[in-house]
C-alpha cells in the first residue's frame, strides 16, 4: 500500500470512529483497492453538489465497524463517505 493509499485509509478510520464513537483501533480496514470512479465527486456527490463528468482515478477503501460496513472513496485530493444513514458526506 501506497504512503497516500495508508493515509486516506488512516483519515478513513479516524473519522468514521468519531462518527461511530469508537476507538480507531475498533474499526478494521477490510480492503484498500485501486479503482476509477465515473465523475470528480468518485461517484459519492453530496446533495446539490456538481461535479466535473470525467473518469477519476482513486482508491475503495472498505471498513467494518461493531460487523457492519462501511465505504470511503479517495484520491490524493479528497475523501468521501458512502452512503452513510443514507447521505454522502466529503470529509
Amino acid at each position: 500500500m501506497s504512503s497516500s493509499e495508508q493515509d486516506m485509509a488512516d483519515r478513513a478510520r479516524e473519522d468514521l470512529a468519531g462518527r461511530l464513537g469508537l476507538s480507531e483501533s475498533d474499526i478494521a480496514v477490510r480492503s484498500v483497492e485501486q479503482t476509477e470512479f465515473p465523475d470528480a465527486a468518485l461517484g459519492a456527490p453530496v446533495k446539490d453538489e456538481m461535479s466535473a463528468q470525467v473518469i477519476t482515478d482513486g482508491w475503495r477503501i472498505r471498513l467494518m465497524a461493531n460487523g457492519k460496513p462501511y465505504e470511503y472513496r479517495a484520491n490524493a485530493r479528497q475523501l468521501r463517505l458512502l452512503n452513510f444513514n443514507g447521505e454522502n458526506y466529503r470529509i
